[in-house]
């Protein structure tokens, strides 16, 4: 198997490709969804194609909470299938398909009751990993543990001593939800599929009822291609009902979209060694541990305007703070707020008014021939929501067709991560590269993390930090570029790296570095680097301004003030 590189001229190679000749399955929206179906499509031996209409992961996929969870709250729900499905997944994940991106992270849930809330809230925890090692992926992580209210401060000194009678603490995982997906349409390409960004869907080709192909347009080079496809599964999120009205045919289903806001503050603003999970009246929030920051939300509200750039407003911001500071002993305030990102759950619209009443499991429906569409779900459960597409897609197909195989298919930079990670010290010493920065590296590329070096091997400049965002390497801004998919400035600096969210700067005093590093690889010559540095700029002051105004209607109007397309 080769290690697919998605350069400039990877994507344009991969839609003339599509465009030759008839796929078995072309798949539309590069989402985590998206990208696990193309996967789940090509190992099983089918010719496949993806195309997504901005870059990977830029709509709900990069805006999550950053888990792989079971969903604890969906044991009250008595929702026990979800969250035994859920958990295999974790298991799954954290132990041989991607254990260079998905991690441990503890937990710590206060109690505010003596008594019963420990028996109940025990109980529930106690059955989670119950059923995380009965489902037989879920022996690496610790199981839970009761905290007196004294242990439980010495863990969480940020907690008030009023705010809790005693603690639980027990353990999830994360990964950064942008980098996974982009490793994952990796992955997909290396096994042979044709993976196409800024590629948008503007129709379909129809014989009769029967859906044939798309009217594919480059959104980069202009221009307009015709795949055909046997099948074609619909895997657009929040965009669900928007690509169906493309044949006329909503579905058996509608999809609602949920905002989720979240905020970034500095390590250093919240003194604790474990993350934090707190009830509020009408979901939960957590306080994720993310690197040299925590990550602070969520909001769980109805939105219907624009799709592609929810905005957060003062008021989801002030609930946030609200929450989290009823059990802070130094509250946070407006001004340790770094980053602030606003996302999409597409939930199944059900009888329930509330979206975070809505369900978070998955349908897959087969609305007119040759068109299959999966929505719903949860990021965690990706897999299983590719297979049973796939499985749909199947049975459109005049062949016979293998099982799904991708529970043994690691990802990218999987195999062999444990003993880089083992010999990292090492490695350090060979490279010159601090150990602390290569145990970076080796959490975002794995046993990539060869390419990496090899372009720092090159070009030693490359190994130096950027100065406006020292997390990150000069070397990774060129490799997002020439390996990753990465087209436009706002890419890097949103998706490939957390540089939007992880500033106070918002990422514009590394703007123009960036850009400058990613010139030559996509030919952009001194005009179009001022293009792609004013482009982001802007975006960065429209997020500033939405989040300056009072509600949904006023934040909208604001974020929509920045183009969305960078010319070129």
């Amino acid at each position: 198997m080769r290690t697919a590189t998605l350069g400039p001229a990877e994507r344009e190679s991969a839609l003339a490709a599509m465009a030759e000749r008839e796929l078995d399955v072309l798949v539309v929206g590069a989402g985590v969804v998206g990208a696990g179906t193309a996967l789940d499509a090509v190992t099983r031996g089918l010719a496949t194609g993806i195309v997504e209409a901005r870059d990977w992961a830029s709509g709900t996929s990069s805006r999550s909470s950053k888990l792989i969870h079971g969903g604890l709250r969906y044991l009250e729900m008595l929702d026990f299938g979800l969250v035994r499905e859920a958990l295999k997944e974790r298991g799954l994940l954290l132990e041989k398909l991607a254990p260079h991106l998905v991690k441990p992270v503890p937990f710590l849930y206060p109690l505010q009751h003596k008594g019963w809330e420990r028996l109940y809230a025990g109980s529930g925890v106690a059955l989670y990993d119950a059923m995380s090692v009965s489902s037989g992926h879920g022996r690496g992580l610790p199981t839970h543990r009761h905290l007196t209210r004294r242990h439980a401060l010495r863990v969480a000194p940020c907690l008030k001593k009023d705010a809790l009678v005693g603690a639980l603490q027990y353990y999830d995982a994360q990964m950064d939800d942008a980098r996974y997906v982009a490793t994952l349409v990796r992955t997909a390409a290396s096994y042979g599929a044709h993976v196409a960004s800024r590629s948008r869907v503007v129709g379909f080709l129809r014989e009769g009822e029967r859906v044939v192909g798309a009217r594919v347009q480059d959104v980069e080079g202009g221009g307009e291609y015709e795949i055909r496809a046997k099948q074609i599964v619909n895997a657009t999120g929040v965009w669900t009902d928007d690509t169906q009205s493309l044949i006329a045919e909503r579905g058996q289903f509608h999809v609602r979209a949920s905002k989720g806001v979240h905020l970034v503050v500095p390590k250093d603003r919240i003194h604790s060694t474990t993350g934090l999970i707190l009830r509020t009246e009408k979901s939960v929030l957590f306080v994720i541990p993310w690197g040299r920051h925590w990550i602070v939300g969520t909001t769980d509200t109805d939105w219907s305007l624009d799709k592609a750039h929810p905005a957060a407003s003062s008021a989801d911001i002030d609930y946030v703070l609200e929450h989290v500071n009823a059990v802070l002993s130094v509250p946070l305030t407006r001004d340790d707020v770094q980053g602030v990102y606003a996302g999409l759950r597409p939930l199944l619209a059900g009888e329930s008014d509330a979206t975070s009443k809505l369900s978070r499991e998955h349908t897959v429906a087969h609305p007119v021939p040759g068109m299959v569409v999966v929505a719903g779900g949860k990021y965690t459960t990706y897999r299983v929501m590719a297979k049973d597409a796939v499985d749909e897609a199947v049975h459109g197909l005049d062949q016979r067709v293998a099982e799904c195989v991708t529970e043994d298919v690691p990802l990218l930079g999987a195999e062999g991560y444990h003993a880089l990670w083992n010999g990292r010290a090492r490695m350090a010493e060979r490279t010159g590269i601090h150990v602390v920065r290569v145990e970076h590296l080796l959490n975002r590329y794995g046993t990539l993390v060869e390419e990496v070096l090899e372009l720092i091997e090159a070009d030693p400049r490359l190994g130096e930090p950027l100065p406006a965002a020292e997390d990150y390497l000069r070397a990774e801004i060129v490799y997002a570029a020439s390996h990753e998919g990465a087209r436009h400035l706002d890419d890097v600096l949103t998706r490939r790296t957390r540089i939007s969210i992880e500033t106070f700067d918002r990422g514009t005093r590394s703007a123009q570095e960036c850009a400058e590093l990613m010139a030559p690889v996509l030919g952009w010559d001194k005009d179009q680097i001022a293009r792609e540095v004013e482009h982001y700029e802007k975006r960065v002051e429209a997020e500033r301004e939405s989040q300056r105004q009072p509600d949904d209607l006023t934040a909208d109007a604001a974020r929509l003030g920045a183009p969305d397309i960078v010319p070129i």
